[in-house]
């Protein structure tokens, strides 16, 4: 008796380690690609204050290839989400603080990377968005990640999960357009304004943690304006097309 709930106890021991270890290989090194989504669930729009596309600018920099929830998928991936971690950034509400976590799903929804909360205590909300969800992001910057194809993790879609609808049409890229005339930037708390010689404002820039980088407002068009080889940028979404706009601005 005493050595049959030995041998019992053993074969327990042995699966326990086994799927432990199973589960300590799923790292993000499996994954070659990551889907952001257009909104986060606390969001009210899609893409409030850029959140989501500096999101995919930060996992970029990291070195994943990145779509967006609207973007068209690769055949490999499209066949098989399973093959791509799933993004998402949540909020704990706070009191006089924004705080956000960054979260890397699997397709089953298993939590693959979580990082530590990010926190910002402007009380401007574009700004203390930004800056917690680069905070955020200094847990990943801290983690190691290359790509192992040989890691990578070929699951089957949930048996539950109905059949993955169609991927939306890929946004198109709109040429290169100017705003015509000079734009003369004044300085404010957060960034600057940008003024034409009417004078009238056209843009409001929002600094960021990253320099020459810019979360931008243009009343309905709200997007991101950057500086690129010597020459600034301001780029939005507009009917699932992005727009850029080259801009003549002088400090």
């Amino acid at each position: 008796m005493k050595q049959d709930t030995y041998l019992k106890a053993c074969a327990f021991f042995i699966f326990i380690l086994f799927t432990v270890a199973g589960y300590s290989q799923n790292t993000i090194n499996n994954y070659k690609y990551v889907i952001v989504p257009e909104r986060f669930n606390f969001l009210r729009e899609d893409n409030q204050y850029g959140l989501n596309t500096t999101t995919k600018l930060l996992l970029e920099q990291k070195g994943f290839e990145i779509f967006m929830g609207n973007e068209k998928l690769p055949q490999a991936l499209a066949a098989n989400r399973c093959n791509a971690l799933m993004a998402d950034v949540v909020q704990k509400k706070g009191l006089f603080v924004t705080n956000l976590t960054l979260l890397l799903k699997d397709c089953q929804g298993n939590i693959i990377f979580k990082s530590k909360e990010g926190k910002s205590r402007e009380k401007e909300y574009p700004v203390a968005y930004d800056l917690a969800l680069r905070d955020a992001f200094t847990t990943l910057n801290d983690v190691a990640y290359k790509y192992d194809s040989t890691m990578a993790i070929q699951q089957q879609q949930p048996a539950a999960t109905p059949a993955a609808p169609s991927p939306a049409p890929a946004p198109v890229m709109a040429p290169v357009t100017e705003i015509t005339g000079t734009l003369y930037a004044q300085a404010t708390p957060n960034g600057y304004q940008l003024i034409d010689t009417t004078p009238k404002k056209v843009l409001m820039l929002l600094k960021t943690s990253v320099q020459d980088y810019f979360i931008a407002e243009a009343g309905a068009s709200n997007g991101i304006a950057f500086k690129k080889d010597g020459e600034w940028f301001f780029e939005y979404y507009k009917d699932n097309k992005l727009v850029s706009k080259k801009l003549d601005i002088k400090f």
